[in-house]
């Protein structure tokens, strides 16, 4: 298993991967130097982080290999069926996997997703349309939606 470390507009991220697929992605809170020899097989995420944080990527094509449980992997395949700019609630994703009252269960997975970013667990707010918990903090997950949906300056004329 590779480790290395990724410089991002919201903080560095520490990226785990073999080539079995990407096993981790996260923000750390202390500061690590990007690293600079990248394996071959992390080449693909970081080149594709890099185009999202330049906003010419909205989408993510990765072999990724997450660890969790049956239920918890059910949750990160429905946060990867939100689409880019576009959020959803906790109670959509228990109702998308057939049951509302996995409401807790669900959003549990949710903050446990090991690859943030590319499984985008910071798409899933409140029902009432906060922006609730997120393990790289709510000042990220802010930061994260702006990002993918800008507000745009409408002409006065």
């Amino acid at each position: 298993m590779d480790t290395i470390y990724f410089k991002s507009p919201v903080g560095t991220l520490e990226i785990k991967g073999n080539q079995d697929g990407l096993f981790s992605l996260h923000f750390m809170d202390s500061e690590e130097k990007s690293t600079k020899e990248i394996p071959k097989h992390l080449q693909k995420t970081v080149s594709q982080l890099q185009e999202y944080f330049e906003g010419s990527r909205t989408e993510f094509n990765l072999k990724l290999n997450p660890q969790g449980t049956e239920f918890q992997k059910r949750v990160w395949e429905q946060l990867q069926e939100i689409p880019f700019s576009k959020t959803v609630s906790y109670q959509t994703i228990a109702n998308r996997l057939g049951d509302p009252k996995v409401i807790r269960a669900a959003a549990s997975a949710n903050g446990k997703n090991p690859i943030v970013i590319i499984i985008p667990c910071h798409r899933v707010i409140g029902k009432d349309g906060s922006l609730t918990g997120f393990g790289g903090g709510l000042h990220r997950k802010k930061w994260l939606l702006d990002h993918e949906n800008p507000v745009k300056q409408q002409s006065l004329f």
